[in-house]
């Protein structure tokens, strides 16, 4: 139940706060005071898009707030996105002037399609521009299952679908796969068999280049590491025997100051050190050969590495995996046929069943929409309109020739029903399609008889009638106001009207007003205590000019209305 709702610089709002209670609550007001600026407010909550037109004019952001309680539907929502648990929701829309809008849920923000979710179901708005739909045999669908409560059926078929889909696109892929084999093929054999002769070796690849340098520079490198050793170890007054003389001059030095002997240790050490150093060289100069084949060969295997880790766009270490990667397609390919019969017999199971939930959704449909319709033309004779008889035509979805469609018949995510409300507004008469043969006036009545019959259904906290008396007046408006009444035994509802006789069925009044100060245009919305109620009444009923009779017949509506 929606328990608050504030709008702040709405269009013509500067700010209004609008508290509602269970029931029925109707506001009246002039044309062009702003009634219909609580719909749009609430359409805002429940994640409509936003136009930055919303924002009264001079203000940076309009605002909207909701303050809903909290049932079991919406609790269990609310832990989906994590929100803390809580008796009550608020739900805050902000609009820029720049057109950005931000969405917060008990002060956390929210996605536009997380408050879609979050809110789902929360309100029914239906409004007199909702004779589009009504009239749209796409909204029918929807009217049937909501009243033959078919929301797990619905769910159960789309699941299936989807996985029939998916089973559809594999087998898809895989004759794609079929169609492209001969080209493909050729180059995965190719790029295998170009990684073959390559057979990278990560660990034994990753020393080409030093190898490579030592062979492009063996006569340097030993000539070089030969005379070093030379210098130090192998000439007469080569560096270690030089040191070896400084060594002794320094020991002799130490056996008269003994403070010397670390001295002379050091460098004992430092010759023992490139002695070895010495030695060292010698080997290394005595290994290294100057071997031109084995150059060009290692040469050879880097410009291949180098090739395809940038064909490939991968390192030397990644290259036996594009190696398996291309065995793996291959081995794919080879099996193509077994892989179709498997995806094939996969899609039979699924789309069998599909077809199964789908078949059984339908009648289930078939059912219920005989019900519906009786339920419907029912409604429709308390409305002035007991002449009308409504029918619910159920048929196949005819045309598709895609891979789930069995026939003639097309199979969707909603089942396999093509679904449309069918009117004979006189006896004698044939029905046929409402955008046909119904007049605003029917349409509306039509409008709140399906309201009426699903109402009983469902978790909708909140109903909005917005202006659906269009085109009814007098006694058949009295039957609407009674029939939205009876809604609001079992829902809370806000309506919002021109007629009296509509209006005095309310359990509170609102009263919006448009008035100019300093140029500017302000609505407010006011609560009617009973004396002001009748005035307003009496206002709707005479005009501007409010005489007792009007009032008299204010007070009489009102007494027919109570409950």
């Amino acid at each position: 139940m929606l328990t608050v709702l504030r709008i702040h610089a709405l269009a013509v709002v500067h700010s209004v706060e609008v508290e509602l209670g269970p029931g029925l609550t109707v506001v009246t007001g002039e044309t062009g005071a702003g009634k219909s600026i609580l719909v749009q407010a609430l359409q805002l909550v429940l994640g409509a898009r936003a136009r930055a037109e919303v924002v009264r004019t001079g203000s940076d952001r309009a605002s909207i707030e909701a303050l809903f309680d909290v049932g079991p539907t919406l609790a269990a929502r609310m832990a989906a996105l994590d929100l803390e648990p809580d008796e009550q929701l608020v739900v805050r829309r902000t609009v820029h002037r720049s057109g950005r809008s931000r969405a917060t849920a008990n002060g956390r923000l929210v996605t536009l399609a997380q408050l879609r979710q979050l809110t789902r179901g929360l309100v029914d708005i239906s409004s007199q521009h909702e004779h589009h739909s009504l009239v749209d045999p796409a909204a029918h669908l929807s009217y049937l299952d909501a009243y033959a409560a078919h929301d797990a059926q619905v769910a159960a078929v789309r699941t299936v679908y989807e996985t029939a889909a998916e089973a559809a696109r594999a087998l898809e892929a895989l004759e794609t796969k079929v169609r492209e084999r001969s080209d493909r093929e050729d180059l995965l054999r190719f790029q295998l068999a170009e990684l073959d002769r390559l057979a990278p070796d990560p660990e034994a690849d990753a020393t080409l280049d030093d190898e490579a340098s030592r062979l492009r520079h063996a006569e340097a490198l030993a000539g070089r590491t030969s005379e070093a050793a030379y210098e130090l170890y192998d000439r007469d007054d080569s560096l270690c025997v030089r040191l070896g003389r400084i060594a002794a001059t320094v020991g002799e030095a130490a056996a008269r100051d003994a403070s010397l002997q670390s001295l002379v240790r050091q460098l004992d050490a430092a010759r023992e050190e490139l002695e070895d150093a010495a030695t060292e060289l010698g080997r290394y100069s005595r290994s290294v050969v100057h071997d031109p084949a084995r150059l060009a060969e290692v040469e050879d295997r880097l410009h291949s590495i180098r090739r395809l880790t940038r064909k490939y766009a991968c390192s030397l270490d990644d290259l036996a995996e594009r190696r398996q990667a291309l065995q793996s397609e291959l081995t794919l390919f080879d099996d193509v046929e077994h892989a179709i019969e498997e995806a094939e017999r996969a899609l039979d199971d699924a789309r069998s069943q599909a077809w199964t939930e789908a078949e059984a959704l339908s009648r289930s449909r078939r059912q219920a929409a005989l019900a519906l319709g009786t339920a419907i033309t029912g409604e429709l004779g308390d409305l002035g309109m007991g002449d009308a008889e409504v029918r619910v035509d159920v048929q196949p979805l005819d045309g598709g020739h895609d891979a789930l469609a069995r026939g003639p018949r097309r199979l969707t995510p909603t089942g396999i029903d093509h679904v449309e409300l069918l009117i004979a507004p006189n006896p004698g008469e044939s029905p046929k399609p409402l955008r046909r043969v119904a007049s605003g006036g029917e349409l509306s009545r039509s409008l709140l008889a399906i309201k009426r019959a699903v109402s009983g259904l469902g978790t909708v906290g909140l109903y909005v009638f917005d202006e659906v008396d269009t085109g009814v007046g007098g006694a058949i408006a009295e039957a609407i106001g009674r029939k939205i009444a009876s809604v609001s035994e079992r829902h809370q509802v806000l309506c919002i009207t021109h007629q009296p006789q509509i209006a005095a069925w309310g359990d509170r009044h609102l009263f919006v007003a448009k008035a100019v100060a300093e140029g500017r245009t302000f609505s407010h919305v006011s609560a009617l205590d009973d004396e002001a109620r009748v005035e307003e009444l009496a206002r709707m009923l005479g005009g501007a000019t409010i005489t007792e009779t009007t009032r008299s017949a204010a007070r009489e509506l009102l007494a027919l209305a109570s409950r």
